[in-house]
């Protein structure tokens, strides 16, 4: 008998010992920030690399970034010294949790599985470090800040000039922290305010990355930075109903099952009328009465990069969801060119900070590259409803006539003695007739004369 060969008995000896289902599931629920795979990153390599600042072990060290771990080590100084805590007591403090916080990498690297005190370090520079950026959105800060009027960070200097940056790579994927991190960093700073603290550095992640919201929601219990970002923009309900049994054709069809799905432009000359959603919810998308309503969507220099990562983390993040996913499919279909963003524009919809609205559409028709759609998607109902309104000939005919006599005074006082002049000629016509062959009329009707025999 040949003897077996080693990579046989290996396989052999994990299938003996092979975790339970169950186990399995819970080392999956671990993950949270992932390392993204070549395929996705080769379609847009800049939307996923951090530009001034590294977060975690995916990008630290990288050559371009290397000049922020100056300014790391400076704040974790003023960290320490305002909280008056040794920093022996939060090493310790997270070196208790750390085969939590390495199991929420997808794909650590094995220098780090080893090396926990390197691994630590990294995790409250960066803690620290990013807590700090978090804190200069409150009053308190500006109020009593230890840093320099012309620190290069924390100064009004800083924020013009390197703040927009950095808010651009804490909402990347890869460049991540486990929100554990900042949770156990505010809880040694000031302890016993347990879920008081959660909820405060939610608040303060989105009053940093949104800083033009109204209202700030609670958020609970969050994976890190883009997660929270994420749960915001997609947090309030809309009225929508979840389609069930159909089935999506292909990664990168244009319709809900044989349902067309139209541009702007063709839905606008079809009759449909555009309005801004009550909410700025992703899926606070609706159509009733022939009109859309969409949330407002600010596009910008980082609407690009931060929209490609809520995609990713959606595509490999099991239970995200697929919210913001189905939101950009959508309006790639809406928008093919120029025109469809400037119809959006008027109707404030958009809010174009790029300045060219061939720019914009071309932004949009590229988010949506190799996106895989969940074939019960809420937007399915929108889908089908607005090409069952576009089916109907009347809805066209209407908006045809809208659009063409009722765009300005002028035509529609034309039409209107059109309308007049047509109707006067019908009396006119029918008072004739009437006339003609009434018996008791003024002039007698004639005779007809017999036609006399040719000799």
């Amino acid at each position: 008998m040949e003897d077996i060969p080693k990579w046989v008995i290996e396989v052999s000896s994990k299938v003996r010992n092979i975790a339970h289902t169950s186990m399995e599931l819970e080392n999956w629920k671990k993950h949270s920030i992932y390392k993204l795979p070549a395929r996705v990153i080769e379609i847009n390599k800049k939307a996923y690399m951090p530009q001034a600042v590294s977060f975690g072990p995916y990008h630290h060290g990288k050559d371009h970034l290397k000049a922020m771990e100056e300014h790391k080590e400076r704040v974790l100084l003023h960290f320490l010294k305002r909280c008056g805590k040794p920093l022996e007591l939060i090493v310790q403090v997270l070196g208790q949790m750390v085969k939590d916080l390495r199991d929420s990498y997808d794909a650590l690297d094995p220098l780090w599985k080893v090396d926990t005190p390197g691994f630590l370090q990294l995790m409250i520079l960066d803690g620290c470090f990013m807590l700090e950026i978090l804190r200069t959105v409150t009053d308190h800060f500006l109020e009593h800040s230890d840093y320099a009027t012309n620190d290069p960070i924390f100064s009004n200097h800083g924020k013009l000039h390197f703040m927009p940056y950095i808010r651009r790579d804490m909402l990347m994927l890869e460049n991540q922290l486990p929100m554990l991190v900042l949770d156990t960093l505010l809880a040694v700073e000031q302890p016993n305010k347990g879920q008081e603290n959660e909820e405060l550095i939610n608040k303060l992640i989105l009053k940093f990355c949104s800083p033009g919201a109204a209202t700030i929601p609670r958020m609970g219990k969050c994976l890190h930075v883009l997660d929270v970002y994420r749960k915001n923009i997609v947090l309030e309900e809309a009225p929508m109903y979840r389609s069930k049994g159909i089935r999506r054709r292909s990664t990168r069809s244009v319709g809900v099952g044989d349902e067309i799905i139209r541009s702007a432009i063709e839905l606008y000359e079809a009759g449909i009328l555009f309005e801004k959603s009550e909410s700025s919810s992703l899926r606070d998308i609706s159509f009733t009465g022939g009109v859309l309503r969409l949330p407002v969507v600010v596009v910008d220099d980082a609407t690009e990069s931060t929209f490609l990562n809520l995609i990713a983390f959606e595509r490999f993040h099991v239970g995200a969801g697929n919210e913001v996913t189905s939101y950009i499919f959508f309006m790639d279909n809406l928008i093919d060119r120029e025109m469809d963003v400037a119809l959006l524009e008027t109707r404030g919809i958009i809010e174009n900070a790029l300045g060219s609205d061939k720019a914009v559409a071309k932004l949009f028709n590229s988010l949506s590259k190799d996106i895989t759609l969940d074939p019960e998607r809420e937007l399915s109902v929108v889908h089908m409803k607005v090409s069952e309104y576009c089916r109907k000939p009347w809805n066209k005919w209407r908006a045809n006539l809208i659009q063409t006599y009722f765009r300005n005074p002028w035509a529609i006082l034309s039409l209107i003695a059109a309308f007049f002049l047509f109707a006067l000629t019908i009396l006119q016509t029918v008072y004739s007739v009437r006339q003609y062959y009434q018996p008791g009329s003024a002039e007698p009707m004639p005779v007809p004369r017999p036609r006399l025999p040719r000799n």
